[in-house]
């Protein structure tokens, strides 16, 4: 495992993350293996872990919890988010900052995240949606100041809304932050316009998340995959976005170098950027989990590859099934 400096907080984190939402609201979790690939994680050198009240109401938060546990000996960072008070994911830009975040709300929550880790202080607390038309009210910012003060959190965080990685840049220059979670992949390169260059120069740490475009990514879904109901993807990859995904997707198997997987050259391709942090892919398998670990070896693509993959940019904005 290769490692790299966190931003200002100063932090040596494991290139590959471990993404923690894939063990709440997915189907094919099971309890047993969740914990053989945690450990074979933090095993292989994983040190990153992000979670989130919101994946199964705290459930998430506890899993990871007994991992920091279980290895009293080791530095295992702990990031994990306040949901939103109206539980409604992402943000909308009518939505009000008191119906969002007010300052009970965030103390609540920390609170919350403090008992499900079995920790004295969260190494990592984001906000889980944002509006940037909050970054000049004052009550979020006492609020984190308070808990900080009372040494509760170490750091605070943004996760940026699905595909609106400009949704925060004022907030991010208010200084208050020490990293921004955004989706960032081959499709997915937005961030590199505004949001990677601001984060060079105020020292903040970047989370890249969703690395497989929700599994797009990996080159197995077909025009007729269908997830189970209660799967949350069976609301995502609707008709129209599985067909346009699948295509997409199909257009980059010419470029994948022989002897690699499309999920392979996807994660190498964002560890390519040295202004990516830590990548948390989901990893509810021990051979997802070697599999992906294995890409932090020092060895990017070539300037190539690279070059073509640049050109797979896929420009995309919310809409009602984005989520």
């Amino acid at each position: 495992m290769e490692y790299r400096r966190f931003g200002k907080t100063g932090w040596q984190v494991s290139e590959i993350g471990y993404g923690m939402w894939g063990l709440a609201g997915w189907t094919g979790s099971e309890s047993g293996e969740v914990e053989k690939s945690l450990h074979r994680a933090v095993e292989m050198g994983c040190n990153f872990f992000d979670t989130a009240w919101g994946y199964g109401a705290g459930r998430s938060e506890q899993i990871l919890g007994k991992l920091i546990r279980d290895y009293p000996d080791q530095k295992l960072y702990a990031a994990t988010k306040i949901p939103p008070k109206n539980l409604k994911w992402p943000s909308k830009p009518q939505y009000r900052l008191d119906e969002v975040f007010p300052a009970s709300h965030i103390k609540e929550y920390t609170e919350k995240s403090l008992k499900n880790l079995g920790v004295d202080c969260i190494d990592l607390l984001q906000f889980h949606v944002w509006e940037d038309s909050w970054a000049d009210e004052d009550e979020w910012k006492s609020a984190i100041a308070k808990l900080t003060d009372e040494g509760k959190v170490s750091h605070w965080g943004i996760s940026v809304n699905r595909w609106e990685p400009n949704n925060s840049l004022k907030s991010l220059a208010t200084n208050l932050f020490s990293s921004v979670q955004v989706i960032y992949n081959i499709f997915d390169q937005n961030p590199e316009d505004k949001l990677f260059p601001l984060c060079q120069d105020l020292d903040i740490g970047v989370i890249a998340r969703v690395p497989f475009d929700e599994g797009t990514l990996t080159g197995t879904l077909t025009y007729d995959t269908v997830f189970p109901k209660e799967d949350w993807r069976s609301t995502y990859f609707v008709q129209e976005n599985l067909r346009r995904s699948v295509d997409h997707a199909n257009a980059l198997k010419p470029l994948i170098p022989k002897g690699m997987t499309m999920a392979e050259m996807t994660l190498r391709f964002i560890l390519s950027n040295p202004d990516v942090g830590t990548i948390i892919p989901g990893m509810r398998k021990v051979r997802n989990v070697e599999a992906n670990i294995s890409t932090s070896d020092g060895k990017g693509l070539t300037d190539e590859l690279l070059d073509e993959l640049k050109k797979h940019r896929w420009e995309r904005t919310p809409t009602e099934w984005s989520q």
